[in-house]
C-alpha cells in the first residue's frame, strides 16, 4: 500500500518508558484519590456524629483529595500531549529545515 502519490513512509511507535510511568503515576493518583474521599466521608459521618476531633482529619482527607486529583489531571494532560506530540528525533528538539509558510498555499505562489 505505500506507492500511492502521497504516499509517505509509515512510522512505527515504540515503547515509550516515560508514558508507561505517566501512566502509572495517573493510576495512582485516582486511586489515591478514591481512598482519600472515601475516608473524608467516612471522617464525615465520625465528626457529625459528635466526635470533634475527626473535623480536623476530614479537612485533611479533604484536601488530599482535592490535591490527588489536581496533580491527576496534570498527569493526564502531559499523557494526551504526549501522545498528539510525540518527541523529535532531532537533538534540538525543532526541525532546522523547515521553511516558512507563505500567506496564500501553493497555488498564490505560482
Amino acid at each position: 500500500m505505500g506507492t500511492g502519490k502521497r504516499a509517505g513512509p509509515r512510522r512505527q511507535r515504540r515503547f515509550d518508558a516515560v508514558l508507561l510511568l505517566l501512566a502509572l503515576a495517573v493510576t495512582a493518583c485516582v486511586v489515591a484519590w478514591g481512598y482519600l474521599v472515601k475516608a473524608a466521608i467516612d471522617f464525615g459521618v465520625t465528626a457529625r456524629g459528635g466526635e470533634s476531633g475527626a473535623w480536623l482529619f476530614l479537612g485533611l482527607a479533604s484536601l488530599g483529595a482535592v490535591a490527588c486529583l489536581f496533580i491527576g489531571l496534570i498527569l493526564v494532560a502531559r499523557v494526551v500531549r504526549r501522545l498528539t506530540n510525540p518527541p523529535s528525533d532531532s537533538s534540538s528538539g525543532a526541525q532546522a529545515t523547515a521553511q516558512p509558510r507563505l500567506p496564500g498555499g501553493r497555488r498564490a505562489t505560482r
